[in-house]
């Protein structure tokens, strides 16, 4: 079984969150965490479960203008192509599931969520999602990762691993 988590990561905290449910899902699976410009553009039948994740840019996915919006701030970690163009693109195996995850701001609230966006593009892929999107909270824009939030993405992966283990049943 394995398990492959894609991120795409601004300043680090997403990059942050990806390896800390991929922390999560190797307690139980093999798993590959990478940044989505190194990400395979297809996936291979030996990978069960995909995860995908990235920051909340404009209420959704990020695109080439809000990443080049990021780049002026700070050095980027994903300065290239961002989970948008990777789900859009990937040709995935036809038995694989996924889940996605998102970061936002603490506060304020606001509403969109590149998880949700994620998700909905994978089941146009006809892609079997095994959870509900996900977010975790940086507490500003650039950082760092919430309190709490690493330990609950490792939990999340944690969570997911078993769903993988059922569907190969």
């Amino acid at each position: 079984m394995k398990a492959l988590v894609v991120y795409e990561s601004m300043y680090g905290n997403t990059r942050d969150v990806a390896e800390a449910i991929g922390a999560g899902l190797s307690s139980r699976v093999t798993v590959e965490v990478v940044e989505v410009s190194s990400a395979p553009e297809v996936v291979g039948d030996e990978v069960e479960l995909v995860v995908v994740g990235g920051p909340t840019h404009a209420f959704g996915m990020s695109r080439s203008s809000t990443r080049a919006d990021a780049a002026q701030e700070a050095p980027v970690v994903s300065a290239g192509q961002g989970i948008r163009e990777w789900v859009e693109n990937v040709r995935l195996p036809a038995a694989v599931r996924a889940a996605t995850f998102d970061t936002k701001v603490i506060k304020p609230r606001f509403p969109g969520s590149a998880a949700a966006a994620a998700a909905k593009r994978l089941r146009r892929k006809s892609v079997r999602l095994i959870a509900q999107p996900m977010t975790f909270y940086v507490t500003g824009k650039q950082g760092p990762v919430a309190t709490g939030e690493l330990g609950r993405a490792r939990r999340w992966g944690e969570m997911l691993a078993p769903e993988t283990r059922r569907v190969a049943a």
